[in-house]
């Protein structure tokens, strides 16, 4: 019996360079060393009494996707 051939999966060059980024909440932003503008931005408007907010892409914890 023959053996059977497995392609190799192709990564194009749009997604070798793709990223995730983790969802962090307020409480994250507040103990992280190096705060970014985008998590001191997400802080100040969660300190408004009545705002919801559902979290922000932290750069620090991006990772590579692998698909």
């Amino acid at each position: 019996m023959g053996k059977k051939v497995i392609k190799k999966k192709v990564i194009s060059s749009l997604n070798r360079s793709q990223f995730n980024l983790k969802m962090v909440t307020s409480d994250i932003c507040d103990h992280c060393k190096t705060p970014c503008s985008r998590g001191i931005r997400y802080r100040e408007y969660m300190r408004i009494p009545g705002s919801v907010g559902r979290g922000v892409p932290c750069i620090l914890t991006r990772g590579i996707k692998l698909q």
